[in-house]
């Protein structure tokens, strides 16, 4: 892209970088997630000794999560991209967002469940 307009092109760079670190951020929350997944449906269960089918399924739910939140995030980054291109702007998604929030706050509710039952 080339302007004559002084900063023109720098405000793009700029941009474009602040769309590569949000796509960086939905990376390092899939992961992040991912982690949690592993640690409360694998490594807890163990520590907490007993039934271990409900750490499983809450652990299964956050890596699920967190694999939506890479796959979203290469999505959301490609529009973006596009969007940049022609000089537009792409609104995030209503229904991942919401998905996104439903999702964790039933997580969030079912660790909380969890942590108080088993102790």
């Amino acid at each position: 892209m080339t302007s004559t307009e002084p900063g023109v092109e720098d405000a793009t760079r700029r941009t474009y970088l602040a769309a590569e670190r949000t796509w960086l951020a939905w990376w390092r929350s899939g992961i992040t997630s991912v982690a949690a997944g592993i640690g409360i449906g694998r490594l807890l269960p163990e520590l907490a000794g007993g039934t271990t089918w409900p750490y499983a399924v809450i652990g299964a739910g956050y890596a699920l999560v967190g694999v939506a939140m890479i796959v979203h995030g290469e999505t959301r980054h490609r529009q973006l991209g596009e969007a940049l291109r022609s000089g537009a702007y792409r609104d995030l998604d209503e229904r991942a967002l919401r998905a996104f929030t439903i999702a964790g706050a039933v997580l969030g509710v079912l660790t909380v469940a969890l942590i108080v039952t088993a102790g």
